[in-house]
């Protein structure tokens, strides 16, 4: 009993004890050395047992049948970990300083040996292991990308044999024994510590004793006391030292995470059991390896600082980035889209896939072709863009900063200005976000607190972005529900205030819409806040400059057929009064970028190559009567805003933060101060900064 009572656990009160276990956490071991580790651990806590398997494949396939219930996992692993036939998640990150839970694949060479990057062919080469992010993933990757490395694809060779082509000889523990890819192996070329040259220290050691001409390992990898002997190979040709890999590197990359069945309560056991050892007087050290020694980082990462607990539902692909898995998927020979010569749209509800479903029986018979999937909200079809069950969708401007914090890249943007259709390069489309109020009503900026509000969704930039950081500006407080008395902000947690004034699809009953971030909630989008405004749900509607007069004077659908603009009038933080909706270049919250289209990193030049095509045919100016791109004749702005006039490449290259421009991205970043106004998906995308920061 007195050795479960160091178990004491941080989330439970100061004087509660673990029970205890009906059941043990089986950690799940690769080698001898580590097998003692876990071993002598488990002596410390008694609720932890460990299970040996010759490899981390083997782990991963004992964890998925039961048999075991957690490994610690490189980033490579994660994925295939995370694959349908086993379908584990990742609960525990490492952290290895104190701003984030990422490391920096590198590449590391003797001093003085005088090569750069681009003369590595015909070397000889050191790798972690076979599909490893630091040794493998990354630097194969970057060798592909630099163009440095020839590779057709799979019709032509699989990419292990162009990379043994490319090196004269390597060691590359889990590639085929027969391969030149494990001739400069020590032992069995195996993915354990059975083999001397795998993983960080294993590369490292089979550069130090003259197997390799180059390590690619991450930056920790070289000890203090050696790294005036090794040097850093640059992107550029050039070199640095060891301590400069913030400047020079190949790559940021995911830490090492621990997985499990995807399992609450096991999760929750895992978790606390970890943080119990590391508060136990028993002193027994997770992070250290010297006791086993010249074994190192076994079960976690010797330089691991602390655990990090992931979100609830993080899956791998959210805790890997779209660009990580970009990466890892064109190595491990998958296609670019989910099928050849079809582009797959992510719709929202109901309404968008009915006019997907159009579009796509439209071109059904032809050779590039789109398919339709659907999701409730743009969150969960961000998910399945990343997960590779869809392609691409167009998402509001602060949609496609949380869809860069995961990865995903904009490719194409909305032109509202048709002149500027057919002028190469130019400026990509942005509009004015006002608040609009009913004439007459006495609603001003100064009296705004204790009103209603109407928003074109919760995370939007005009609906809630732009304006609710101009109120938070002027208040400090992030709890507007202090400010507004009620609201429609559809997409806001359930119970929230903003919810309170929506009307979902107008039913009385069974009204499963109500709230819902899709067109079956009536009052979503830029034309649903301005209904909520029109029939009074609401004070003030935040919205695009263009809505009211799209919405009033014989324009819009049947609910506007009555409404007329001269009834509706803006107000402005700077002035007292209010002005006429035409006024709005004087009288407006902010100025947000026009929608976008985002899609995988892979993907984006199919996704543009398609687009292009199809707008030729469907656009305003295209020749085929039976489908409209830009029209939504059921309710507006479905798949595109009806504004548009065009749709525009985004110059390659360009990430979320280059597309929304320094003015946009404080705007967000300064409202995120608000960690309540963080969208779900963003929590599960950004426990580390590894996916969008280089």
């Amino acid at each position: 009993m007195r050795l479960l009572l160091s178990l004491l656990l941080l989330s439970y009160l100061a004087a509660a004890v673990l029970p205890a276990p009906t059941k043990s956490v089986r950690w799940c071991v690769k080698s001898e050395k580590e097998f003692s580790k876990c071993s002598d651990l488990a002596t410390k806590a008694p609720v932890f047992s460990c299970v040996k398997k010759p490899n981390y494949l083997a782990c991963i396939e004992a964890i998925t049948a039961g048999d075991a219930d957690a490994i610690t996992l490189d980033g490579g692993d994660i994925y295939k970990a995370g694959l349908n036939n086993y379908n584990l998640h990742p609960i525990i990150a490492e952290q290895y300083n104190l701003s984030d839970g990422c490391s920096y694949a590198v590449a590391v060479v003797k001093k003085g040996t005088n090569f750069g990057i681009k003369n590595l062919y015909q070397k000889r080469s050191c790798h972690t292991g076979l599909g490893k992010s630091a040794g493998w993933n990354m630097p194969i990757g970057t060798l592909l990308k630099m163009g440095l490395l020839q590779w057709e694809g799979i019709d032509d060779s699989t990419i292990e044999d162009a990379v043994a082509k490319f090196f004269s000889s390597s060691c590359v523990p889990g590639a085929a024994r027969e391969s030149p890819l494990c001739k400069n192996c020590k032992e069995d070329c195996s993915q354990s510590h059975d083999e001397p040259y795998y993983d960080y220290d294993g590369a490292f050691r089979c550069l130090r004793e003259d197997a390799g001409d180059v390590a690619f390992v991450n930056h920790l990898t070289v000890p203090d006391n050696e790294k005036e002997n090794y040097e850093l190979l640059c992107k550029d040709n050039t070199r640095k030292p060891i301590n400069d890999y913030e400047k020079c590197h190949l790559a940021r990359v995911p830490a090492h995470a621990v997985v499990t069945r995807q399992d609450n309560t096991l999760a929750n056991l895992i978790w606390d059991i970890l943080m119990g050892v590391q508060m136990s007087s028993e002193g027994f050290d997770l992070f250290s390896s010297k006791a086993y020694a010249p074994a190192k980082n076994l079960m976690f990462n010797d330089p691991t600082k602390k655990l990090v607990r992931l979100p609830s539902n993080t899956k791998s692909f959210l805790y890997l980035g779209a660009e990580y898995m970009g990466i890892v998927r064109s190595l491990n020979k998958e296609g670019a889209t989910t099928k050849p010569n079809a582009v797959t749209w992510c719709a929202v509800g109901k309404k968008e896939k009915d006019k997907c479903d159009e579009w796509s029986l439209t071109i059904a018979e032809e050779k590039n072709t789109i398919l339709c999937e659907m999701a409730p909200s743009v969150e969960e079809c961000l998910q399945k863009i990343m997960s590779k069950e869809a392609d691409a969708m167009a998402v509001d401007g602060g949609e496609v900063y949380v869809a860069g914090k995961c990865g995903l890249v904009p490719a194409m943007v909305e032109q509202y200005d048709k002149d500027k259709c057919s002028i190469p390069g130019a400026s990509a489309s942005s509009y004015y976000a006002v608040a609009v109020v009913r004439k007459g009503s006495g609603v001003t900026w100064a009296n705004l607190r204790g009103k209603k509000s109407c928003h074109t969704g919760y995370g939007k930039n005009a609906g809630w972005n732009i304006p609710m950081g101009k109120i938070h500006n002027q208040t400090g407080d992030c709890d507007f529900a202090n400010f507004f008395s009620g609201g429609c902000a559809p997409g806001s947690p359930e119970g929230s205030v903003f919810c309170s004034q929506c009307r979902g699809n107008g039913q009385t009953v069974n009204n499963y819409f109500k709230c819902k971030p899709s067109a079956g909630e009536l009052y979503y989008g830029c034309a649903g806040a301005f209904r909520c405004l029109a029939e009074h749900a609401g004070d003030v509607a935040f919205i695009k400059d263009s809505i009211v007069a799209e919405n009033t004077d014989g324009n819009g659908l049947e609910w506007a057929r009555d409404l007329r603009s001269s009834d509706y009038e803006l107000i402005c933080p700077e002035q007292r009064g209010s002005v006429p909706i035409t006024e709005f270049k004087s009288c407006y919250l902010g100025i947000s970028p026009a929608n976008a289209v985002v899609t995988r990193p892979e993907t984006r030049d199919v996704v543009v190559s398609f687009l292009q095509e199809q707008q030729a045919r469907f656009g305003i100016d295209g020749s085929d009567p039976f489908f409209a791109m830009f029209e939504s004749m059921s309710e507006k702005n479905l798949l595109f805003k009806d504004s548009t006039k065009c749709l525009q490449e985004v110059p390659k290259g360009t990430d979320f933060k280059g597309y929304l421009k320094p003015d946009c991205m404080g705007t967000i970043s300064s409202l995120r101060q608000c960690t309540n106004t963080i969208p779900d998906l963003e929590r599960l995308c950004t426990p580390h900064s590894c996916q969008y920061r280089h």
